[in-house]
């Protein structure tokens, strides 16, 4: 808390902002419809936190019985208090401070966790006009903010007797939160710094009607941001030495997801070199039809599996995720080995399919396929009509890879290979799962170890299941709708099934791997 005296606030200093279209001119206003005219421009402007608190009334919304909705004028949303409670602990102490569990909070090192909660997006408000009415009320001289232009300066100067933060209006509060009111409930019972400041921008006169339009743009009508492309930024967002500390939470694993799927794109070993989606883009924007599952695809998948949380359950966890109970992880595996054993797995799978001479990879190959990546593909691996350039394809076979190895994990003996004895003499800090050579080293460890060939033995295991997706041409309609089991979301579940029961038809410790998977999910 600021030592500094507080100076009572008697007027604020605010920037004009003009933002008017000639072409809005032919927009028919309504004042009966409370859509009449607005000003051709807004104020943006700083205000102390808690005066901000003390000028403004959060008209909620309501559902007071035998009141119609379309006839309650006021915009905001009820009040969500644990909202509130959440931004108010963020300011306090930030991210991800702000959402952890006493427990959490509790645990050595934990203080390194904060960090500066700052809210830099600005509380979109409505300054009252004279003689305008809420709630029956009509707002006395006394209690408005009067906008005051002094040559190329604009001053909102505030009720005479304001006072800061205890200040009460005689009827009306002088301004209303259109957007912004969680922000400013956080600061109920919390007497922040003198001299903390919200940002602020503020309409003059702006009828209710055009208050819930405004609100309804800024919440509801922007285009839900391309996952993919949100992804590819969390490299440019991280900062290591805190997330890796917060191993429990979604923005740790979906880190360590990214991370994994840019190995896998970027990576000339991997099957899936340069042929993710990385950016979500359409057929159209790429400009081909190359079957690509997107990045967000990807890391769901990934977040399902490998990189799943795991506990002492029995249920099946991610050989990469976090648990929660009385271990600590299941694997000291750096992310260039995470990397490494997904790379090699793809690769064995691929190997194994462009050997795979049975039925469905052949008739695969014989389809006409212009939507290869490159000439040499094989049509059974990446073709349109394989089910392993499918999301749902991609969800199956990291199932499968991940719940044989975490079901007998010991007896493969996972935790014997070490990133020591991969790196040898060249071993440093620990490598990104990015860093190509260190990725490198992980892949050609593994083909030395039994791990690398129990993988192998799934990889030639899973190319003798059917991989035809239900669009292929020429299936029978028995075919057909057998494979149409695996569209939706349902279709995950069904494919791993499918899988499992396939390979419990294999060699006997892949058999074995394959019973005690299946019993960890039931």
């Amino acid at each position: 808390m600021s030592n500094t005296k507080q100076v009572k606030t008697k007027a604020v200093v605010a920037l004009k902002v003009r933002q008017w279209l000639q072409e809005w001119d032919e927009i028919k206003f309504d004042e009966d419809a409370q859509q009449a005219k607005p000003l051709e421009y807004f104020y943006l402007c700083k205000m102390r936190a808690g005066d901000l608190k003390a000028l403004t009334g959060v008209y909620r919304r309501s559902a007071k019985h035998g009141t119609p909705r379309a006839k309650d004028p006021n915009v905001q949303r009820g009040h969500e208090e644990d909202r509130s409670i959440t931004i108010r602990e963020f300011v306090k102490h930030g991210f991800p401070w702000c959402e952890m569990g006493d427990a959490k909070r509790s645990t050595p090192g934990a203080n390194e966790l904060l960090k500066p909660g700052w809210l830099p997006t600005a509380i979109i408000v409505n300054i009252l006009e004279k003689g305008a009415s809420r709630n029956s009320e009509t707002i006395p001289s006394d209690d408005l903010v009067q906008v005051a232009e002094e040559g190329d300066i604009t001053k909102l100067l505030l009720p005479k007797d304001f006072d800061g933060s205890k200040w009460q209006p005689k009827k009306v509060y002088p301004l209303e939160v259109i957007d912004g009111q969680h922000r400013l409930w956080a600061f109920e019972d919390f007497d922040p710094a003198e001299d903390f400041e919200l940002p602020v921008v503020a309409f003059h006169g702006l009828d209710r009607s055009w208050q819930a339009y405004l609100f309804w743009s800024v919440n509801i009508t922007p285009k839900r941001i391309n996952r993919s492309l949100a992804f590819d930024l969390y490299p440019l967002l991280r900062r290591e030495d805190w997330l890796d500390r917060f191993t429990g939470h979604s923005i740790y694993r979906e880190t360590r997801c990214q991370e994994l799927v840019e190995s896998f794109w970027s990576h000339p070993d991997s099957p899936w070199y340069q042929r993710i989606n990385m950016l979500g883009e359409t057929a159209q924007q790429r400009g081909n039809e190359i079957p690509m599952v997107t990045q967000a695809a990807w890391i769901r998948s990934l977040m399902a599996t490998f990189v799943k949380e795991w506990n002492d359950g029995g249920k099946i966890g991610g050989l990469f995720g976090a648990a929660r109970g009385s271990h600590s992880t299941l694997l000291p595996w750096n992310r260039a080995m995470q990397a490494g054993f997904l790379i090699f797995a793809g690769a064995s799978f691929q190997k194994a399919v462009k050997a795979c001479k049975d039925q469905w990879a052949e008739k695969l190959r014989k389809q006409k396929d212009d939507t290869l990546f490159e000439t040499g593909d094989d049509p059974a691996f990446h073709g349109r009509y394989s089910l392993i350039t499918t999301d749902q394809g991609i969800r199956g076979l990291l199932s499968i890879f991940n719940d044989l190895c975490f079901a007998i994990s010991e007896d493969l003996g996972l935790n014997e290979w070490l990133w020591e004895d991969i790196a040898g003499k060249q071993k440093a800090n620990l490598p990104p799962a990015t860093d190509e050579a260190s990725v490198t080293l992980a892949v050609q460890s593994l083909k030395r170890t039994k791990i690398g060939a129990f993988i192998e033995t799934v990889g030639k295991a899973l190319a003798s299941y059917d991989w035809r997706t239900s669009s292929t041409p020429g299936l029978s309609d028995q075919e057909r709708l057998k494979q149409a089991v695996f569209r939706g979301s349902s279709g995950y579940k069904e494919l791993r099934q499918q899988l499992i029961s396939h390979l419990k038809k294999g060699p006997v410790q892949l058999a074995k791997a394959a019973t005690a998977a299946d019993n960890l999910r039931k």
